[in-house]
Formats: structure tokens, C-alpha cells, sequence
């Protein structure tokens, strides 16, 4: 798709995919919000998209965007997959929502906990852990002492 392809107005539902493109605790969201705004070539969805190539914290979004803004000619650097934490402190969020818990809880209880407390958290690394999210988080809940 070349940029004389694409729109270079914006959609008629710009503030509902720009709200998507907001949705911290719904990654989907913000990809089908980059693959729609990915169709218009228009500086307000550049800095959108800009925007999620850098800072989303789901590696799946942050690379949609980079093929986007790549189609639109945008010299733009591959975002990174490798990241240390996506959120500062995610030890110490983990062990404050395994010991608001009673003692004899189930995983499936801090499982349920956590997306409560902090669906922000839950879905991002769900989105970057994919397949191996629940594993990944049972580690997590084993380990908060």
C-alpha cells in the first residue's frame, strides 16, 4: 500500500479508535485500534501511533505500529522485543496482592485478585506473555514471599 493509497483525512470514528488506542488495560483494543488507524495517513494517527511504537507495553503492539508507520514512510526504528520489566516494581505489586489474600489461597485466587487490583498489569503481560502468561504468573505468585 503506497501513501497515495491511503486516506489522508481522518476516519469518521477517529475519537472512538483514538479512546482504544488509550485502553491501558485492553491490549486488543489498542491493536485493532493501530491495524484501523494504520488505513489514514494523517498526522494526528502518526503521533498516535508513535506513541504505541514506544511506549505500549505489549511488544505485539508496539511492532503493529512500526509496520504502520513504516507503510506510511515514516523512518521510524523497530521497536525492541527484549524488556527487562514492563512495569517498575512488579515483584513487590505481586507479593502486596498475594498477601492481601488469606493464607490458604489458590493461584487461581491471585489470579482473579490481580486482574481485579490491577487489570492494567494482568492484561499487558497477558499480551506479551501470550501462551505462556499462566505460567509465567503462576512463577510469579510462587515466588512473592
Amino acid at each position: 500500500m503506497t501513501n497515495e493509497e491511503l486516506n489522508q483525512e481522518l476516519p469518521e470514528n477517529y475519537s472512538e479508535l483514538k479512546k482504544a488506542a488509550g485502553r491501558t488495560a485492553d491490549w486488543r483494543a489498542r491493536l485493532a485500534a493501530v491495524e484501523e488507524l494504520g488505513n489514514w495517513n494523517h498526522k494526528q494517527v502518526i503521533d498516535i501511533l508513535n506513541r504505541l511504537m514506544t511506549s505500549d507495553p505489549v511488544y505485539t503492539v508496539q511492532e503493529a505500529a512500526y509496520r504502520k508507520l513504516s507503510a506510511f514512510g515514516e523512518e521510524v526504528t523497530a521497536p525492541s522485543k527484549s524488556k527487562p520489566e514492563l512495569f517498575k516494581g512488579i515483584g513487590k505489586i505481586m507479593l502486596r496482592i498475594k498477601k492481601s489474600l488469606p493464607r490458604e489461597h489458590t493461584y487461581e485466587d491471585f489470579k482473579e485478585k490481580l486482574q481485579k487490583m490491577r487489570i492494567d498489569i494482568y492484561d499487558a503481560y497477558e499480551g506479551e506473555k501470550g501462551e505462556e502468561f499462566d505460567k509465567w504468573l503462576e512463577q510469579q505468585w510462587q515466588s512473592a514471599k
